[in-house]
């Protein structure tokens, strides 16, 4: 007997790669047990299999940096307070990142991909669900976007929640309309500006060169370090959260067209986001 859960729920972090740098992510997780039926005639309650998984997933990569362990890219050191990451990238530039440990998802793989981490994660999961379950199906894609969108990593210091934690991220959809009309070069604009992107915090700057960027901060779950290289980054004089990111656009889109009623709706991943309106 198959027993299917379609958009169980959806995950947002940031991954590891060697030419595109630190991703930010959204896939959906989408599941399939196989199985004999229990005395309730079930395979599984639908509850178990939601409540089990969700919290799971939610745990243990949601609002995480999901690094490729077995990448030659990698190094990797683990500390008293927590992890700290150097990451190679294929042009010879280098990414570090530090903080707690459970801001990170080691996955014992050569490279993230969908396949790759669903893979593992059925593994971390073996033994989870009751023995009627013999075989679990994990599958992950992403949301279907037929306008703009871009990819996105920040880290939210004052956030109580994962938010803080300085490298996950978002893939996300934008609209942008101006005078009440949508734009659509605008929106391509800004997917491209921003495709692959960190997005920093300009007082958690700590140190700047032509090539480099060094923050630093210390949130409630501990202290985050990132360096990343100046054309994957662009820094902003304010939080980077969805709302003031949602206005910046709209302020820096103003200021390039004068006389114009700006309206920015942004998406922070799937079906969640902020609108914000300008207007120079």
């Amino acid at each position: 007997m198959h027993l299917f859960v379609d958009s169980l729920t959806n995950v947002d972090f940031s991954y590891l790669h060697r030419s595109r740098g630190i991703v930010g992510e959204t896939w959906l997780a989408n599941a399939a047990l196989d199985g004999a039926l229990d005395h309730q005639g079930m395979v599984c309650d639908f509850g178990i299999v939601k409540k089990t998984l969700r919290n799971w997933l939610d745990s243990e990569l949601d609002h995480r940096l999901l690094v490729p362990i077995l990448a030659p890219e990698l190094e990797l050191e683990r500390t008293d307070e927590g992890i700290r990451l150097q990451w190679t990238l294929d042009d010879g530039e280098v990414i570090t990142v530090g903080g707690p440990t459970e801001a990170f998802a080691l996955v014992a793989v050569n490279a993230i991909s969908p396949e790759s981490v669903a893979h593992w994660c059925v593994g971390e999961l073996e033994g989870i669900f009751p023995t009627s379950v013999k075989q679990l199906d994990l599958r992950f894609t992403t949301e279907a976007i037929d306008t703009p969108f871009y990819h996105y990593s920040h880290g939210l210091k004052k956030h109580d929640g994962n938010c803080q934690r300085i490298a996950h991220g978002h893939r996300s959809r934008i609209q942008i309309d101006m005078n009440g009309v949508r734009n659509p070069q605008l929106e391509a604009e800004w997917a491209k500006r921003w495709a692959d992107i960190y997005l920093g915090t300009r007082e958690d700057l700590r140190e700047e060169s032509a090539q480099q960027l060094h923050f630093a901060y210390r949130a409630r779950q501990g202290e985050f370090t990132l360096s990343i290289p100046s054309n994957r980054c662009e820094i902003l004089d304010c939080d980077t959260t969805v709302e003031q990111l949602a206005q910046y656009m709209a302020d820096q889109l103003a200021a390039t067209h004068p006389g114009h009623d700006i309206r920015v709706r942004a998406y922070e991943g799937i079906g969640k986001g902020a609108v914000a309106s300008a207007k120079c």
